[in-house]
């Protein structure tokens, strides 16, 4: 033990002395700190389950109709918090006497939950490992040069969840050696963390009517979006029928994929993430869909032949999928190279002044935060287990993803993971500073370098895969450091945090295969003019090409429009972080405008509607919108999400909807 803790613990010991002993929790009486042991529960683990399954449903038929997927640790941490109190109730009216449910169990249930659903986030399923199967091989031209046929391999259950394994876990190893100092020591804030301890906290704090107000308000409204999915499913007999389609604002605007489609879980998407995610949206709908895609199609058989399928990357589609990619890579590139800045001079900073700082620090702590720190720090987790960890998952990601994917070499896997730690640890200290996980930078960084260095034959598989082995490393990293700090601010164990997110990570790698499954085999996904687009999977398959055969691959002055986009987006960031703040707050996001030039306007139109309700709530009844937005949100997402799994039975077993509702000129 260092001095510094010796220190601290000391100063809890003389302040208890003279305060008297502290409250752990406060829910009617005080209570004694639970061992690790009895955080994890079997109760909490079946619930765990529950909501990690449905959120992985959920998530995937995000990932495969746009790709973005807000987040739901909030909504995770509601719905885990609905279903216990509900359970117990339940239990006490049948005169059974339940264990209390704890802040501590809230949190393990959370954890598990997110963890299970991350995978279906980010394994790949909507990008780079779809980006392997033959359909996007085939909508990424298969005359293109640097688009091998050797690129091609069809999605499986066995090898997507073994592949699953090998990557996820390294991750989970990676920096549990650093969690006290970046936790305690540099005191960093993870926003998102402190958000859903925050919460979690207020939970628990609350009293019973504000919680049967927000359990009644889920269920209402997840009632309501069930029935609704179910209602519109009558009415969708084929691909451009039904509700989903219906042309809200006439048929010329419908057209060009402005319209309502009546989706609920886009519209509870749109209550959860921010205005400027939403305004942001509808500024790319209304650039691409509403001005850039009509007059470039006035160009057909001038800058591209007309004789072309729309769907060929030579003609229309090409300026969507390569415009969309210079958004990306400009914000991106910014981002990453900003806040790599940012965390190389906060740490020198922090570093330089941390022995002068300590005694200063020490001096001021509240009693609160000094007990969180010792809880924090006495529960250790072996050194010998995470190094154990990640050299044994390392060496068996080393031998089995080269037994996978012969193209990427098995010292490239060596190179990979011997750099792995330093880039996870510089990833989540940057999301510490800014709730910034850029993960996705780090892989597309990995995606260029590889596919340029691996040749042309074996450049765009290695390029793809690569760029999921450091994203995946990073990724589970920095999430994995964000639950630590919600540990910390709910007085929860790290041990059962780590057990609980490796217990998440298991069911995420074997439920996130299946719910992918699901969908590959119900609906016809990758399909441009339908429902399950899946736009990043030819979005990366593309970078992979670029990164192989260069600008060659690109349509007649889409590397002009390109390179405008890429510096509309890095200016755009520019403005945003030199301008004063009441300028810089309206500056839109570059990555999010991208997602409608490829998927269409609809779905911001469903988002900016969730944004509009929440902004006129908070100008009526500010107090009761703070409490009830999460859940009716959370309500109207898992409903909808949750009739895609009866749709999709109905599917597969041939059970078409009776009706076909469509609207045509008169």
């Amino acid at each position: 033990m260092n001095m510094a803790e010796s220190k601290e613990k000391k100063e809890i010991s003389e302040r208890e002395e003279m305060e008297g002993p502290i409250s752990v929790e406060s829910e009617g009486s005080k209570r004694i700190q639970q061992p690790w042991t009895k955080q994890i529960t079997i109760r909490g683990m079946v619930v765990s389950i529950m909501i990690g399954t449905m959120y992985s449903v959920i998530a995937m038929k995000l990932n495969l109709t746009t790709g973005l997927v807000p987040n739901l640790n909030v909504s995770a941490a509601l719905i885990a918090f609905v279903f216990i109190r509900t359970w117990t109730k339940m239990l006490t009216k049948a005169g059974f006497v339940s264990k209390p449910f704890t802040k501590q169990e809230n949190t393990m249930i959370q954890t598990c939950a997110v963890a299970c659903y991350s995978i279906a986030v980010g394994g790949g399923f909507g990008s780079y490992l779809l980006a392997l199967n033959k359909k996007t091989y085939e909508m990424s031209g298969v005359n293109n040069e640097g688009n091998s046929i050797k690129g091609v391999k069809e999605p499986g259950f066995g090898w997507m969840t073994g592949y699953l394994f090998v990557v996820c876990f390294v991750g989970l190893f990676a920096l549990v050696p650093m969690r006290k100092i970046m936790i305690v020591d540099l005191k960093l804030t993870y926003p998102s963390g402190m958000a859903t301890a925050v919460l979690i906290n207020g939970f628990h704090s609350q009293g019973d009517k504000m919680a049967r107000k927000q359990v009644r308000g889920f269920m209402k409204y997840f009632s309501i979006s069930f029935l609704w999915g179910f209602f519109k499913w009558f009415f969708s007999g084929k691909d451009t029928c039904g509700f989903a389609q219906f042309p809200t604002f006439g048929l010329k605007a419908w057209n060009h994929t402005f319209y309502f489609d009546f989706g609920m879980t886009y519209v509870g998407a749109g209550m959860i993430c921010s205005h400027l995610v939403n305004l942001s949206l509808l500024l790319g709908a209304v650039l691409s869909h509403g001005i850039m895609w009509p007059l470039i199609s006035r160009l057909k058989g001038q800058w591209f032949s007309k004789g072309l399928k729309e769907s060929d990357m030579k003609s229309l589609y090409g300026y969507k999928v390569f415009i969309s990619v210079a958004l990306i890579l400009g914000d991106g590139i910014y981002n990453f190279i900003k806040i790599l800045a940012c965390t190389i001079i906060s740490m020198h900073r922090r570093f330089k002044n941390k022995d002068a700082n300590m005694a200063v620090d020490d001096q001021g702590k509240p009693i609160e935060v000094l007990k969180q720190n010792e809880v924090f720090v006495r529960e250790k987790i072996p050194m010998w287990l995470a190094l154990s960890g990640y050299i044994l998952f390392s060496i068996l990601s080393i031998i089995v993803i080269p037994l996978m994917f012969p193209q990427l070499k098995w010292y490239y896997v060596v190179v990979a993971y011997f750099l792995a730690p330093s880039l996870a640890f510089c990833n989540a200290y940057g999301a510490g500073l800014t709730d910034l996980n850029m993960a996705y930078n780090y892989g597309k960084i990995a995606l260029f370098i590889l596919a340029a260095l691996s040749g042309k034959e074996d450049g765009l598989v290695a390029g793809l895969v690569g760029c999921g082995l450091i994203k995946s490393v990073v990724s589970v990293a920095c999430t994995l450091m964000q639950d630590f700090k919600t540990a910390q601010l709910t007085l929860t164990s790290p041990k059962a945090m780590f057990l609980s997110q490796a217990i998440g990570t298991v069911l995420g790698c074997i439920t996130a295969p299946l719910s992918f499954f699901l969908f590959y085999k119900a609906f016809d996904v990758g399909n441009p003019n339908g429902e399950y687009k899946a736009p990043f999977a030819l979005i990366y398959r593309n970078m992979a090409i670029l990164g192989v055969q260069g600008f060659s691959a690109l349509p007649l002055h889409c590397l002009q429009l390109c390179y405008g986009f890429f510096a509309f987006a890095i200016l755009v960031n520019v403005v945003r972080d030199l301008s004063p703040q009441k300028i810089g707050k309206y500056m839109p996001l570059p990555m999010v405008m991208a997602i409608p030039f490829l998927v269409g306007a609809y779905f911001a139109i469903d988002m900016g509607l969730g944004s509009l309700i929440v902004f006129v709530w908070h100008k009526l009844n500010s107090k009761k919108a703070e409490l009830m937005v999460p859940a009716v949100a959370s309500g109207l997402i898992c409903g909808e999400g949750l009739w895609t799994l009866p749709a999709a039975v109905l599917a597969l077993a041939k059970i078409n909807p009776p009706i076909c509702m469509k609207f045509v000129r008169s």
